[in-house]
């Protein structure tokens, strides 16, 4: 296998508009004896987390802050304690990284500003020599002069894809790089210590009518199929013939282009793992032997696609399927492996995952994931049997009071089972049957994508909002995915349709079960959630009493002309299950779903979060909307970040933002807040519009 597991944020003037104040004071129910857990807590830097250990077995690495800001540190296995820092971004902080299997390098991807340009970089352990291995700034024009983005004016930068790292070749890495054309990434072969780069295969960017959307290669780094997603949305996946051209090896239908796609190699490479959901519901893991096109399955799941899958580090060899359905769930495969499993899953409670081995496969790094709890690390040696504990990634969490999330089920109106998930203030529930005893200010959390799903576990989201007296629930609504193929194709053209009827179905079920007051639920999320924000205050206003909006698109037909270049391959998919931009009609069908169309609906308090450089949702997105309802006297409050992107990376930027929500939230649902006090101190924050509809916002000290 390839060792990847398999795998889109009442004052006065609202009265004076006609929109609906609320009375925070007349509807304090929350209570003061529970303390409030303070923002840098929940979204500060982890103080250790990410830990992988080096292939030798040697070494242990983890990301801890230097001088306020993430980076990676290395330390011996026996001796974490001893760790120095071997990376030193003074900025944006390190989150992406990995062991070369020389296991004398760590290797890191950056972007800068959340622009997601992003560049590799290596770092050489015995010298501390850090060297940037995708040097080219700009993409060259047929004029040799640097490609602009007609959205932004900027210069088009290359954005570096790992595609392979083997330890068949500890020296080189398999890098997909658009530094051609900035549609489609070339293939290349870098050289870790010198940076050197040869073609491995250069990217067709159309092939038998299809855009390429990815070069699939095995561990001994030889291309094996591209695969393309053709004009009728549906993919495929193309082998060299004895001539040398490629053909197609097999071909994935459009309802299937989402639940099926490559999974990697068996050790001689005979073997050919795909997840896949033709003629049934749910992906499964496949096996199709290319020498003889016989094909088996390896392991399902009757309501859950795979989610990750465990394989030896040399051999290959499928030990472990996971699914998750409404939690974690592992089908053991390999019997050498269940006593170790048996083992770890008594160390703790919670979901168990198995995050790095050293390639002699005796040494394991264990993550513990828990609802309430901060994320557990273990070492397990499994010569000698031992599971030393390592640590946790947030140590203040360990005493204080968090909320459980509670998995449930809710059926649409049309009979349609969501997994969703709730989680109440502490001092609500005092049963413990996932019910509070009177029903509360709820916030409805709507994840992003919409390709994308909501998982149980630790979330500092849900536990922020818990504690300050929300209950909150987060839907996987149709289109979401992880749940089969009927489930996420059920969600195609119906973006601000069933889609958001399954939200408005979930609130209903939580006021039907005593949950929600029915006066004081707000919706919140970020990229699609934030869109479904914008639609839930401009579709349904009766329904929310505010609505938080994160990098959320506001213009359907402007999000699809406006996405990065090399998302081309990906166009016919939006059309499938979005619209068709490029046709009257379809560009008609789009607006009547984009909240742009609707501004006069709106009559809730909105507040708005967008980073400036976010390359999926651009700024125009919360500008137009922020513009439209300017003209309209309409209130909103806008917060801009200059430093970020799709979401805010910087633990700075993030407790700014969600100091601004909770006092925003506070003012419309009545739950309590931490006033802002110095929480902008180090972060970029900007407020465009509507500081004073925020209690403390147009005091705060802010750059």
């Amino acid at each position: 296998m390839n060792h990847r597991h398999l795998t889109i944020i009442a004052s006065a003037a609202f009265a004076v508009t006609g929109l609906v104040a609320f009375s925070a004071a007349a509807h304090a129910q929350v209570r003061s004896d529970v303390p409030l857990i303070e923002r840098d807590v929940l979204f500060g830097n982890p103080e250790r987390a990410s830990a992988q250990i080096s292939p030798d077995g040697k070494h242990l690495s983890f990301l801890a802050p230097v001088d306020g800001v993430l980076n990676v540190w290395v330390a011996p296995i026996a001796d974490p304690d001893a760790a120095t820092a071997v990376t030193h971004d003074a900025v944006r902080g390190v989150r992406r990284y990995f062991w070369a299997f020389d296991s004398e390098h760590i290797l890191f991807l950056q972007d800068v500003g959340g622009d997601e340009d992003w560049q590799l970089f290596s770092v050489e352990l015995t010298t501390g020599k850090e060297k940037r291995l995708t040097t080219q700034d700009t993409i060259p024009g047929p004029d040799g002069e640097p490609m602009k983005d007609p959205n932004t004016g900027k210069n088009l930068k290359p954005t570096a894809q790992i595609n392979q790292v083997s330890h068949h070749h500890p020296d080189e890495i398999l890098v997909g790089l658009n530094n051609r054309n900035p549609q489609f990434h070339d293939l290349y072969r870098i050289n870790i210590h010198t940076g050197d780069m040869k073609l491995v295969q250069e990217n067709p960017g159309q092939l038998n009518g299809g855009f390429v959307a990815g070069i699939v290669s095995d561990d001994h780094y030889n291309v094996r199929f591209i695969q393309t997603f053709n004009q009728d949305a549906s993919a495929s996946l193309h082998k060299k013939n004895k001539d040398g051209e490629w053909s197609e090896f097999t071909h994935i239908p459009s309802d299937d282009s989402l639940t099926t796609g490559p999974a990697g190699f068996n050790k001689t490479g005979n073997v050919f793992y795909m997840l896949d959901s033709r003629d049934r519901n749910t992906g499964a893991l496949r096996a199709i032997n290319l020498e003889t096109g016989d094909s088996h399955i390896v392991a399902e799941h009757a309501k859950a696609d795979v989610s990750g899958v465990l394989s030896h580090p040399t051999e290959y060899t499928i030990q472990a399927v996971n699914f998750n359905y409404l939690k974690s769930d592992w089908q053991i495969l390999d019997p050498s492996i269940r006593g170790d499993f048996r083992k770890l899953r008594a160390v703790e409670d919670g979901e168990m995952i198995i995050s790095s081995r050293s390639l002699d496969d005796s040494d394991w790094i264990v993550v513990y994931v828990k609802d309430d709890g901060p994320v557990q690390y273990y070492h397990y040696d499994r010569d000698s049997s031992k599971v030393n504990f390592l640590f946790t990634n947030r140590p203040e969490l360990e005493g204080v009071q968090l909320a459980k999330m509670h998995p449930v089920v809710i059926q649409a109106r049309d009979n349609l089972d969501l997994v969703s998930y709730l989680t109440l203030p502490v001092w609500t529930d005092s049963d413990n049957d996932a019910r509070p005893d009177a029903p509360q200010p709820m916030v409805l959390l709507v994840h992003g994508g919409p390709w994308a799903r909501d998982t149980w576990g630790y979330n500092s989201l849900h536990q922020l909002l818990a504690n300050r007296g929300y209950a909150v629930l987060s839907v996987n609504f149709r289109g979401s995915t992880g749940f089969g193929k009927n489930f996420t194709n059920a969600g195609d053209m119906e973006w601000a349709g069933k889609m958001h009827d399954d939200l408005i179905d979930a609130v209903d079920w939580a006021i039907a079960e005593n949950i929600a007051d029915p006066d004081r639920v707000a919706i919140m999320g970020g990229s699609y959630g934030g869109y479904a924000t914008l639609v839930g205050l401009t579709f349904t206003p009766d329904k929310f009493a505010a609505g938080v909006d994160i990098v959320g698109p506001s213009n359907i037909v402007t999000l699809f002309e406006s996405i990065p270049p090399y998302w081309r391959s990906f166009a016919e998919i939006f059309r499938k299950r979005v619209g068709d931009h490029s046709t009257e009609e379809g560009r008609a069908a789009l607006m009547a779903r984009s909240p742009i169309t609707r501004v006069d609906a709106i009559t809730k308090p909105l507040l708005i979060g967008q980073g400036a450089n976010d390359p999926r949702v651009k700024q125009a997105e919360s500008d137009q909307i922020v513009n439209a309802m300017q003209k309209k006297s309409i209130p909103v409050t806008y917060v801009l970040f200059p430093d970020e992107g799709h979401g805010f990376a910087r633990p700075e930027n993030n407790i700014s933002f969600f100091a601004v929500s909770e006092a925003f939230l506070a003012e419309h649902l009545g739950g309590r807040y931490q006033p802002i006090d110095e929480d902008f101190e180090g972060s970029s924050i900007t407020v465009p519009e509507g500081a004073a509809l925020v209690p403390g916002l147009a005091d705060a000290s802010r750059p």
